[in-house]
């Protein structure tokens, strides 16, 4: 398959890969080319800007997640697309622990063999941007770094410093990205700001695609994406939702909008609908449910009126009463403790099926890749492992403890997860396609519900 590619990479968070990522897919856009946006991580922000605004498909990648499958996953993602980008994540040998490469955007570009394009923020920085690019392109075995683009530079300085960059560095420097004060992307703790909380910003991000267009080397960064390898064709594994036996409803709205492509797939593939209800403005879970997924996000930022809507939550601890299969994630969580408390520290009652508060700590809980492992076995089969994240500062009085945490660099472990033949609810975010048997397991679990329902 031949996919033009490139990944955009960074010295260090903060350096402006989202907005020079949107701004080359809005040029890609206004140019007349189908992309196929990719994250690189376990990020969920990110790709919603690719999403919502930008209407590009786009989903994550993560080495540490899928390993050599990651190859697969990104050949089937993009094989309609005439142009694949993906953002890196943290700095570009950044992986697990901080320490390895696995995980890293580095690591992605290896395996998928794909050109990158280092965006470093020079602002503040003279001839010290020199020995910043050389020392990541010594460290760069693979020569996979193509190109340099410099975020908030100036044309007049570029044509400054441009001989001593033509002359130090082995890469061409394709364009720059001047500082714009009309073009802002502003973040919160978890990262950045959702995009419906941005103000104007579809006006914002035209204007950075027009100005990619103008002086961040669109035609140089199309030739260096077109010159790729080719990637191995895939078999596309298909599903059709018209021959679905079994329904999952999954909480998605502004609370609740942390999802992976992957993990909705892989429920797909194993003969189940995904139907969408909104906790914040439905008033019962959908009829037809035989399970139900309440995923990640900010329920702490509509605490109030979660609270308010007594009858959604009167659907869904009905509904879990009477044995229907669950699955919590870090905000859904959250949404299950008796009270939730804002960020202000006034709280409010929630689903009421977890004892006890959830409440901002003030500080980051944990944070990092984990892998998680049952101390009876359930979901699982005895030792074997389900790979998730987390990423929080709130906190629980009763996190469960059926489950082992283990960080994989350190070794770090804690207890978590409160687990039933029919549930599992706790703060990690999961990646079910790197343990089958846990899908097989909740799939399983509807399949019985619903078949004791109709006796």
């Amino acid at each position: 398959m031949k996919i033009p590619r490139v990944l955009l990479a960074a010295p260090k968070s903060g350096s402006g890969k989202t907005l020079i990522t949107c701004a080359l897919l809005g040029a890609l856009k206004k140019k007349g080319f189908r992309p196929a946006a990719f994250k690189c991580g376990p990020d969920y922000i990110d790709p919603m800007f690719h999403r919502t605004v930008l209407k590009v498909p786009s989903e994550n990648l993560d080495t540490f997640f899928s390993g050599e499958d990651t190859k697969r996953l990104f050949a089937e993602a993009a094989k309609d697309a005439d142009i694949a980008v993906m953002e890196g994540v943290m700095g570009l040998f950044d992986g697990l622990g901080g320490t390895r490469e696995e995980g890293s955007a580095y690591h992605l570009a290896k395996m998928t063999k794909t050109p990158i394009i280092l965006v470093v923020d020079v602002h503040g920085m003279g001839l010290s941007m020199v020995p910043l690019i050389k020392g990541f392109l010594d460290y760069d075995t693979e020569g996979l770094i193509r190109g340099v683009i410099l975020n908030r530079m100036t044309a007049s300085f570029l044509e400054t410093m441009r001989p001593m960059l033509e002359k130090e560095l082995s890469v061409p420097v394709i364009g720059f990205f001047p500082s714009r004060k009309d073009i802002h992307l502003e973040s919160r703790h978890l990262g950045l700001m959702l995009p419906g909380e941005i103000e104007d910003l579809e006006t914002q991000l035209d204007a950075a695609a027009d100005q990619f267009l103008e002086t961040a080397g669109f035609d140089r960064l199309l030739q260096i994406a077109d010159a790729a390898e080719d990637v191995e064709d895939v078999l596309s594994e298909t599903y059709d939702d018209a021959n679905a036996e079994l329904t999952l409803a999954v909480a998605r709205d502004e609370a609740f909008c942390f999802y992976y492509g992957a993990n909705m797939r892989t429920f797909q593939k194993k003969g189940v609908k995904i139907r969408y209800f909104s906790p914040l403005h439905d008033t019962v879970l959908p009829e037809d449910a035989d399970g139900i997924l309440l995923g990640g996000g900010y329920p702490e930022l509509y605490v109030k009126k979660l609270g308010a809507n007594e009858s959604m939550k009167a659907s869904i601890r009905e509904a879990i009463g009477k044995g229907i299969p669950s699955l919590a994630e870090c905000g859904g969580f959250l949404y299950l403790h008796e009270f939730l408390e804002d960020t202000d520290g006034n709280s409010a009652p929630m689903v009421g099926l977890i004892k006890g508060t959830a409440g901002n700590t003030g500080k980051l809980v944990r944070f990092g890749y984990v892998e998680l492992s049952e101390k009876s076995p359930c979901f699982l089969k005895e030792g074997s492992k389900i790979k998730a994240h987390e990423f929080h500062y709130y906190d629980s009085p009763d996190n469960g403890d059926a489950c082992v945490a283990v960080k994989p660099v350190t070794g770090k472990t804690w207890e978590c997860i409160h687990e039933g033949n029919d549930h599992f609810w706790g703060f990690p975010h999961l990646y079910y396609p790197s343990c089958e048997e846990f899908a097989d397991h909740f799939v399983e679990a509807m399949r019985l519900h619903k078949a004791s329902a109709e006796e």
